[in-house]
């Protein structure tokens, strides 16, 4: 049977995110509205007759660059061409645009022979963290929302409006801002997930004030684990996920195919989603 691929209905991401769900990438428990806000086309699954078998999002991000995640084939399905087969639609919806990727690292072989190369692992820490909401004038829980595009452009290959504002102000997520004489230093968002909750994004401008950032938001956070996916260049964000206590629990290849993005790791102490960037 011919697999047919079309476009993804909300119902049929939330099939897909559970999916990952059971692969064990502990996705957020409200990811899909602002997943989708983005690029709504970029979500695409492929059917047998009236059964889903396999996934993949390439998102489309400003001009130039899309991020492909979600590529899985169902358990059952998998070594028939379906896999293949959704990739290469895929990878023909972002032609012309440097491509990234954060895959499992036993298949980074298979991305190199598609064209994608290495720019670094990314590591996912996890574990039990308490702390007490810290005082500081320059904490605050939203800001304008056009001031934290800006500050994210910084840090993120291409704009992602649409993206942020459905992330930003999802009522389930906690968003705290650093503000230093009117501008923006720093900001995360804490969101909970089939496991526990995860940190992400967390930039800053200046290394110093990612642990307050982070206590700011564990501060917040429901009972369960506490994730943050670190690219591992950054040497401070390791220190500051071990100095908590917490552990190594999973890691990324995260791969470019085109020109690779030129972004300030040291200052990238949590990266906001494997599955979109």
């Amino acid at each position: 049977m011919r697999l047919e691929i079309r476009p993804m209905s909300e119902a049929d991401a939330a099939i897909a995110i559970g999916w990952a769900r059971s692969e064990g990438w502990n996705p957020g428990r409200f990811d899909l509205g602002p997943f989708m806000a983005e690029d709504r086309e970029g979500f695409l699954m492929g059917w047998l007759g009236e059964e889903p078998v396999a996934s993949i999002s390439v998102v489309r991000y400003g001009r130039r660059f899309g991020f492909l995640g979600f590529y899985i084939v169902v358990p059952g399905y998998r070594g028939q061409g379906h896999g293949i087969n959704i990739w290469r639609n895929g990878m023909a919806y972002l032609a012309g645009r440097t491509v990234g990727l954060d895959g499992v690292v036993a298949q980074q072989a298979d991305y190199a022979r598609s064209g994608f190369a290495l720019a670094h692992r990314n590591i996912r820490y996890g574990g039990e963290v308490r702390c007490e909401t810290p005082l500081d004038a320059r904490l605050h829980k939203s800001a304008d929302l056009a001031l934290i595009e800006k500050f994210d452009r910084i840090f993120f290959s291409a704009p992602r409006p649409r993206f942020l504002r459905a992330w930003l102000t999802e009522p389930n997520h906690v968003v705290r801002v650093l503000v230093d004489d009117g501008e923006i230093s720093g900001y995360g968002v804490l969101r909970p997930c089939t496991e526990g909750s995860k940190i992400g994004p967390l930039f800053v401008t200046h290394a110093a004030d990612a642990e307050l950032l982070f206590r700011a938001l564990c501060a917040e956070a429901q009972k369960g684990p506490i994730f943050i996916d670190t690219p591992e260049p950054n040497g401070y964000a390791l220190r500051l996920a071990e100095g908590f206590g917490l552990s190594p629990s999973f890691e990324t290849a995260r791969m470019y195919c085109g020109p690779a993005p030129r972004l300030p790791l040291e200052r990238i102490f949590g990266i906001t989603s494997f599955e979109l960037g």
